[in-house]
């Protein structure tokens, strides 16, 4: 293809230098030199003279910004997994063509999973705090107990590509695991040992730890409230690497404070970057800021994958992972 006859996309935010190459050498890139959240007007100011976009699940593609796009632009590339961003029905009612980014992050996620459970339970952040504080006095056989996986129960909220490859990590840790979804798995598909809970208030009242792995928007807005955390163990773990609006952050909170819950493993929050901050004052809490596929594998697969739909439709054929 000659430069004449490349397509133009417009990207919101600054990628590896790999996946900026890959752009480049199919594409006229139009893209700010820093990298910086875009809002719905320079998105769409961006966009004038492009045959498609590629975002972030960090920008809002919401109604207003999709009437507003120039009608050159046919299809939105969302650098993620997840959709919940962009206003799918506005988009199909516009005609737009919408692509995620499924499969390429699945294993650095399930690592921040498996990582969030560990250190939730066995109480990691409490521990660098009495080491970085000069504190720790002596050993003592009472000193910060936490829970043992292989003594406890994993439940699953959800049970897509993430979770399944997070409960074949927990397996050599020897956890009793169960999961929720809105249908049951072939055992195969689950590895045969992780059992299904056909009522997610059960799974709740029999889970020491309830790993978050569902879609976020309107349908699991809440799902995690105060009435299913008050039906778990005592001393129960929450961690959530999905969406941060799938937990009721006030219930959440107060649960940890009451001793009710013994801690939680965040890596998502509403309203990132920005999060409530009562969670920084919980020693229970162990946080990381949304780096679920934060490794330089997982994130230029993500490019690659994008910049494959990108490729395919705007060369006339079906993108691979499109949506709508």
């Amino acid at each position: 293809m000659s430069e004449t006859d490349k397509p133009t996309i417009a990207v919101t935010r600054r990628f590896s230098k790999d996946v900026e190459q890959r752009l480049e050498s199919s594409f006229h890139v139009k893209q700010f030199a820093d990298d910086r959240q875009l809002e719905g007007p320079a998105i769409a100011a961006l966009c004038d003279g492009a045959d498609g976009l590629l975002c972030c699940s960090t920008e809002r593609i919401d109604k207003a910004l999709i009437e507003n796009l120039p009608p050159s632009v046919k299809i939105v590339a969302s650098y993620s997994v997840g959709f919940d961003h962009i206003d799918i029905a506005a988009a199909r009612q516009h005609g737009l063509c919408v692509t995620n980014t499924p499969d390429v992050l699945t294993d650095a996620t399930a690592e921040i999973a498996v990582l969030l459970i560990l250190a939730a339970s066995r109480r990691a952040r409490e521990s660098q705090h009495l080491i970085e504080s000069g504190k720790w006095g002596r050993w003592s056989p009472t000193l910060l107990l936490g829970m043992q996986l292989s003594a406890a129960r994993i439940g699953f909220v959800g049970m897509g590509r993430i979770a399944r490859r997070t409960a074949s990590m927990l397996r050599p840790f020897g956890a009793k695991m169960q999961y929720w979804n809105r249908r049951a798995y072939d055992a195969d598909m689950t590895g045969g040992d992780v059992e299904f809970v056909a009522d997610l208030n059960d799974l709740f009242a029999t889970s020491d730890i309830i790993s978050i792995h569902v879609p976020g928007g309107a349908d699991t807005n809440g799902l995690v409230n105060a009435e299913r955390l008050a039906l778990m163990p005592k001393g129960g773990v929450i961690v959530n690497t999905a969406r941060g609006s799938v937990v009721d952050d006030d219930a959440l909170i107060d649960a940890l404070k009451s001793g009710h819950l013994g801690g939680a493993g965040l890596d998502v929050f509403n309203g990132e970057p920005a999060f409530d901050q009562r969670y920084h004052d919980l020693p229970n809490v162990f946080m990381l800021p949304h780096i679920g596929s934060a490794t330089t594998t997982a994130r230029n697969g993500m490019g690659f994958r994008a910049t494959d739909n990108l490729e395919a439709f705007l060369a006339g054929r079906e993108p691979p992972d499109r949506v709508v």
